[in-house]
């Protein structure tokens, strides 16, 4: 197993990043016999990954950092970087590695502080490894502040460090930053490669595993969950069922209010998963006495975590409106495919009667409207617009 394997869909991006890791193997071989570095490399210190959701921006990431720290001695037979079993590959993919350091958020945005501690982290040598890499998977979600900390870094980088930055796009991260690094633009991978890695590595059954492929339009994490979780299923099911439920005021209102509290609950589940041990293990940190009584001068650290739990919250309830937003959209995108008569295959075959009976009873302008107040809706929610206002208004312009 190579480190590229789970990179789906994506064969020029493997094969630049492939050269690069070649290169950057021979300028640390090269730097640590005393020799000359060689002067052409397709290496370099700062790296941005962007491509929509799901192409596996934070996968390619993660395989180009396991491959800046292969160790296999295979390499100096003339193998490429990136074997996939040896030390530096395996501790790299599963979040060990001490000179590799994975930054994801599940908050709304990554702030001067973290940021300033990932800068200090970035200035030191290798403890061990060939490369110092830092993996920022949310570069998107980096303040105005924390991004002009980020800056520095990324015009004066250490000699050995190397930063992989993620984003949906160039342009949401500031062009000062994304100036001075390599851009790789990752693509949509095709619904029968997605399909074909949920049947090699999760077990799912071939034709479960295309179903979820075709349903997510080729986005990797969302087919798995969806082929591999039941709860997800009936989510999306509820969902495909809103545009039939819209026919009056009531039922807008109905539905907008259901589907909020739909992601209210996700939101809950994801508490009652972390929150309890994230605070019985803080407290149990800070000396908390039998009973539950904490120690003066702890209550700005217990006020702080609550912060940051509120803060998750908030986020995992606006993705899993984002969730069912993309299903709806995916959902009204088939509706006018029917409409036009186009080739496209069709996402939601499961829900076939229900796209030809919208299909034959509207007009293809009324469905571009529709998926244009779905967008509108995912944009108040970016803007933090209170979720129930937004989605109130989606499902009323979903009406007419």
């Amino acid at each position: 197993m190579a480190v590229w394997d789970d990179l789906v869909g994506q064969a020029k991006v493997e094969e630049q990043l492939a050269a690069a890791a070649r290169d950057a193997d021979a300028f640390v071989t090269a730097h640590a016999a005393g020799e000359p570095t060689p002067e052409a490399s397709k290496m370099t210190h700062a790296w941005l990954f962007t491509g929509p959701p799901g192409s596996g921006r934070a996968t390619a990431a993660r395989a180009f950092a396991a491959a800046l720290q292969c160790v296999s001695p295979d390499r100096a037979l003339g193998g490429a970087p990136g074997c996939g079993f040896c030390d530096g590959c395996h501790t790299t993919l599963v979040g060990t590695h001490a000179d590799v350091e994975i930054v994801r958020t599940d908050l709304l945005s990554i702030g001067v502080k973290e940021t300033r501690e990932l800068v200090r982290r970035a200035q030191l040598s290798p403890a061990g490894g060939r490369w110092q890499v830092i993996v920022l998977e949310d570069a998107d979600r980096l303040t105005e502040g924390a991004g002009n900390v980020l800056l520095k870094a990324v015009e004066e980088p250490a000699p050995r460090t190397v930063w992989l930055l993620c984003a949906p796009s160039l342009e949401d991260v500031l062009p000062t930053i994304r100036s001075r690094c390599r851009h790789l633009t990752l693509r949509t991978p095709p619904v029968e490669a997605v399909a074909d890695v949920l049947v090699r590595r999760d077990g799912v059954e071939p034709e479960a595993a295309l179903a979820a492929a075709r349903a997510t339009q080729g986005h990797i994490d969302r087919a798995r969950r969806l082929a591999t979780d039941e709860r997800a299923r009936a989510r999306r099911a509820v969902v495909l069922k809103l545009p039939l439920r819209v026919a009056d005021v009531g039922g807008c209102l109905k539905a907008a209010q259901e589907l909020v509290d739909a992601a209210a609950e996700d939101a809950k589940q994801v508490a009652e998963e972390i929150d309890v041990k994230e605070t019985e293990e803080l407290k149990t940190a800070l000396g908390a006495a039998q009973g539950g009584r904490m120690p003066r001068g702890t209550a700005g650290a217990m006020k702080e975590l609550e912060d940051r739990q509120k803060r998750r919250r908030t986020r995992t309830q606006r993705d899993s409106l984002d969730l069912a937003l993309s299903d709806l959209t995916g959902f009204y995108r088939d509706v006018l495919a029917l409409q036009l008569g186009t080739r496209t295959a069709l996402a939601n075959t499961d829900v076939r009667d229900a796209l030809e009976r919208i299909a034959r009873d509207t007009p293809p302008e009324r469905t571009l409207r529709r998926i244009e107040a779905i967008l509108s809706c995912r944009e108040a929610l970016d803007r933090n617009v209170a979720p129930l206002l937004a989605v109130e208004a989606m499902t009323m312009a979903l009406r007419g």
